[in-house]
C-alpha cells in the first residue's frame, strides 16, 4: 500500500497495520514498537489495512469484562479482515492450546497437535478461533496467517487474572511433585508480535523465554513449605478455597495446567531475531511480588470479608457456649 514515509513527494510502499486493541499495557506496548518501525503505517479501524494484528481474541480478562468469548471476537475479527481487505492476521493466541498433559513432550514444538482442555472453554474457543483463521488462509492465494502461543505471560500490575491463577497454583500443590512452569514476561511478548510483523512467518510460533523453571524450583521461588500430604481430592479441595480466596475467581478446567507440563520452545521465533530480556524467574518474581490481597477481585473481598465475619461469629458463640458451661459446673459443685 502507498504510503508517504519520508519528506518530500515521492510514495514509498509501506505496510498498512491495524492493532485490535486487547490488553491495555500490552495493547500499548505493542502500538509503541511499531510505531517506532520503519516500513510500517499504523491505520484505525475502517481504514484499508494490509496486516491485522489481533489482540483482543487471547484478552482472557478483556473478554471477561464486556462479557464476550473468544470465538465471538473471532467472528469480529474475519469481519474487520473482510473490510478493510487485509491479506494478513497475526493472531494472538495461547500456548493453553497445546493442552496439558502427562504425555506432552519437553518442550512442546509448533509441529505438535493442538488439544486444548476440555473442560477449559477459554483454550477450546482459542483453538476454534485457530481454525477458523487457517481455513480463511486456505480459502485464497496470496493470504498469510501467523498465530502466536505465549507462555503465562506476567508483569507487574498487569498479570492477567488468568496469569494470577495458573502462578498461585505452580508449586503449590501438597504432596504432589510439580510440573515445570515458564514465565514470560509482558515487554519481551510484545516485542515478539513486532519481530513477526516484520517477518515473513507463517502458522504458530510459540513465545516463552529461554528453557523453563523445574517444579520444586517454582515452589521454592513461591516461598511454599513443606506441608501434609492430602488425599488427591481434599488437596485439590484445599487449593481451591485458597485460589478462590486469594486470587479470585478460577475458570473451571484449569486444574490441569498446574498438574501436568505444557512448556514450549521458542526456537522458531529466535530464527527470526527475537531473543527473550527477561527469564523465567525474573518474570515469576515480577509477576508475585504484589502482596496477595492488591490481586483479590472487589467480589472475592466481599466473600472473603463475610467469610471472616462469620467466621469470628462461629467463634464468640463457642466462646459462649463454653464460658456458660464452666459457669454451670462452678455453680452445681457450689450447691
Amino acid at each position: 500500500m502507498l504510503r508517504l514515509q519520508s519528506p518530500g513527494s515521492v510514495p514509498v510502499m509501506a505496510t498498512a497495520v491495524l492493532v485490535r486493541e486487547g490488553a491495555p499495557r500490552l495493547t500499548e506496548r505493542v502500538r509503541s514498537l511499531l510505531e517506532s518501525e520503519s516500513g510500517i503505517d499504523l491505520v484505525d479501524s475502517g481504514e484499508p489495512a494490509d496486516v491485522i494484528v489481533d489482540l483482543r481474541v487471547g484478552d482472557h480478562d478483556g473478554l471477561g469484562a464486556r462479557r464476550s468469548s473468544a470465538t465471538a471476537e473471532g467472528e469480529s475479527l474475519m469481519a474487520e479482515v473482510r473490510a478493510s481487505g487485509a491479506h494478513r492476521i497475526v493472531l494472538m493466541s495461547s500456548a493453553l492450546v497445546y493442552g496439558a498433559q502427562l504425555n506432552n513432550p519437553i518442550p512442546i514444538t509448533e509441529d505438535a497437535p493442538i488439544r486444548p482442555e476440555p473442560s477449559f472453554v477459554f483454550a477450546r474457543q482459542l483453538a476454534a478461533v485457530e481454525h477458523v483463521v487457517d481455513r480463511w488462509r486456505r480459502g485464497s492465494d496470496g493470504r498469510s496467517v501467523t498465530v502466536l502461543r505465549p507462555a503465562v505471560t506476567v508483569a507487574t500490575s498487569a498479570s492477567s487474572s488468568l496469569a494470577r491463577a495458573l502462578i498461585a497454583g505452580s508449586g503449590q500443590r501438597w504432596g504432589h511433585e510439580d510440573p515445570p512452569a515458564q514465565f514470560l514476561h509482558l515487554d519481551d511478548l510484545a516485542t515478539a508480535v513486532v519481530a513477526v510483523v516484520r517477518s515473513d512467518m507463517e502458522g504458530p510460533v510459540n513465545v516463552a523465554p529461554d528453557g523453563w523453571i523445574p517444579g520444586d524450583r517454582v515452589r521454592a521461588l513461591s516461598g511454599a513449605r513443606w506441608r501434609l500430604p492430602l488425599p488427591g481430592r481434599l488437596s485439590e479441595g484445599v487449593a481451591n478455597l485458597r485460589w478462590r480466596f486469594q486470587r479470585g475467581p478460577i475458570p473451571p478446567g484449569l486444574g490441569p495446567y498446574i498438574t501436568a507440563p505444557w512448556v514450549v520452545a521458542n526456537d522458531r521465533l529466535r530464527s527470526v531475531g527475537w531473543q527473550p530480556t527477561v527469564t523465567n524467574e525474573q518474570a515469576y518474581v515480577e509477576g508475585t511480588e504484589q502482596p496477595w490481597w492488591s490481586s483479590v477481585t472487589p467480589k472475592r473481598r466481599q466473600e472473603l470479608a463475610l467469610g471472616i465475619a462469620g467466621s469470628a461469629i462461629v467463634v464468640g458463640l463457642v466462646i459462649i457456649v463454653a464460658v456458660s458451661r464452666r459457669a454451670v459446673q462452678r455453680a452445681r459443685l457450689r450447691r
